[in-house]
């Protein structure tokens, strides 16, 4: 079965390519195809994938090649559970975010689909490479045509300059994670993942890995304080760069964290680090919704937003892995955390698309110009509100299962960390309950609303397919819980050793 991996691999690649020559603006129905056949592709894996219970078990879909006997590496990707429902992430967004682009005037030239597909593939590396040398190179590549894509088409002279904020800080944060991967290295027989884990490491060593490779996971999720060149890319990134950023891509370090970092440095998580890290995850909540509830840019509000839900993820992620490594094993945070990280990438991706279709009608991003488009557009009010419902975790829609078990993660490891966690859930509601009252329901302009119209097909495929995923996801949730259950036990299992 490597010839279906192989496949979903390389077709963005090519595909990429093909864009990038194709000199015509139907190259962007190319990309599309392109990302369909790939959405499809993960969905027959889905359908036929044998949930293996430990990454060093033969996979279904493995390829492993030698590459270099000199550093000891090899060409090795697989997919156990934990990445598919990445790829299954990755796969559905890229197709709408390409088809989202498609009402835009003027419309994108086909160096922007290329550029999509390009970090499509290297995305799709990420998530299932098997080598610590492979996993550096592929978190490299999707570096670059985001870069390109906030730089050339994002809003306002200020893109360029915080554009090179984000790439600085990333490339900066992605080599103290290549220093840190050669020094466990050094200790272990190679960069396979499972040697990686075993390179025994004692607690000094361990907690300078530690840091070295959390710095950058730190930088890309973001969590407090490295966070400060996340609300200005999010604002002037064009809206699809916006949703690849906040959708897919902090997600990589989500995954870094759970497949690298925890089972290479299980006994710096039980100590001091692990403490510091559950405290600026906490403060990141409540800093991040505090300032999404007093800003009035949407894009800035959804970016906020977006800070303080990762912040929980991370803080479930280490409760569990503190718990564990102290002796009480539980891999519940790390289940809320795919849970809610699959969510969270739905949910955060379409409303920056609502967040582009209010700015777009009323030529502004302060949500106290806008007003009463919900008497003229009642699709869109309909399908927004769902969407927001997700974000906001209600009973029954896709974010509240991965919240809920979140929530309970960081209860085990401390009451009163818990109650500060469980702020997330009034203040989210307060800031996006109040985006959607000013935009919908506010005093609008009857002049400028007189010549507004619904969504276009365009925006109601896009929109009706977020709200989909939303449902599904909040009544079957157990569909997620059990992809990722045997890849978790394993890595949470790993730090007890």
């Amino acid at each position: 079965m490597s010839y279906l991996l192989l496949t979903l691999l390389l077709l963005p690649l090519v595909g990429s390519g093909l864009v990038f020559a194709w000199k015509n603006p139907a190259s962007k129905y190319l990309a599309l195809g392109i990302a369909f056949v790939e959405m499809l592709l993960t969905f027959y894996i889905l359908a036929n994938f044998n949930n293996i219970p430990t990454v060093d078990s033969p996979l279904d879909y493995e390829i492993i090649r030698p590459w270099s006997n000199f550093i000891k590496s090899t060409i090795h990707f697989g997919i156990d559970g934990m990445s598919l429902l990445m790829l299954l992430l990755t796969n559905i967004l890229t197709m709408l975010i390409i088809l989202s682009s498609f009402n835009e005037k003027p419309g994108y030239r086909n160096t922007f689909y290329g550029l999509i597909l390009l970090m499509q593939f290297g995305l799709i590396g990420v998530f299932t490479a098997l080598d610590g040398i492979l996993f550096y190179a592929f978190w490299e590549i999707t570096l670059i045509p985001i870069w390109l894509i906030a730089g050339i088409w994002g809003q306002e002279d200020k893109r360029i300059r915080f554009t090179t904020k984000f790439f600085v800080y990333t490339f900066v944060g992605s080599l103290f994670m290549l220093i840190g991967l050669i020094y466990v290295y050094n200790y272990s027989a190679s960069f396979a993942l499972t040697d990686l884990y075993n390179a025994n490491l004692n607690l000094t060593q361990q907690t300078v890995v530690f840091w070295f490779i959390f710095f950058a996971f730190a930088v890309k999720l973001p969590i407090f304080p490295f966070h400060t060149w996340q609300p200005d890319t999010y604002t002037y990134s064009p809206t699809q760069g916006s949703m690849l950023l906040s959708g897919i891509m902090l997600k990589m370090a989500v995954f870094g964290i759970l497949r690298y970092l925890l089972p290479i440095t299980p006994d710096a998580v039980l100590g001091i680090s692990g403490q510091i890290v559950m405290v600026l995850a906490i403060i990141g909540i409540v800093h991040g919704a505090l300032i999404a509830i007093v800003i009035n840019d949407v894009k800035r509000i959804l970016a906020y937003s977006s800070f303080s839900h990762i912040g929980l993820i991370v803080a479930g992620i280490f409760a569990s892995a503190i718990l564990t490594v102290n002796g009480t094993f539980t891999f519940e945070g790390g289940q809320g955390a795919m849970v809610q990280s699959f969510a969270h990438g739905i949910n955060i991706a379409g409303l920056f698309y609502c967040a582009d279709i209010l700015i777009k009608r009323f030529n502004t991003r302060d949500i106290r110009k806008m007003g009463g488009l919900a008497k003229v557009a009642p699709k869109f009010a309909i399908l927004f509100m769902i969407i927001l419902l997700g974000s906001i975790a209600l009973p029954l829609t896709n974010g509240f299962v991965g919240e809920f078990i979140l929530l309970k993660s960081v209860f085990d490891y401390n009451k009163l960390a818990a109650v500060i966690a469980c702020l997330t859930i009034i203040l989210c509601a307060a800031y996006l309950f109040r985006l959607y009252g000013k935009a919908m329901f506010g005093k609008g302009d009857e002049r400028i609303l007189s010549g507004m119209k619904d969504v276009s097909p365009v925006e109601f495929t896009v929109l009706a397919s977020f709200a989909v995923y939303v449902i599904f996801f909040g009544i079957f949730p157990q569909v997620i819980l059990d992809l990722v259950n045997s890849s978790l036990k394993f890595i949470y299992s790993s730090m007890m050793q």
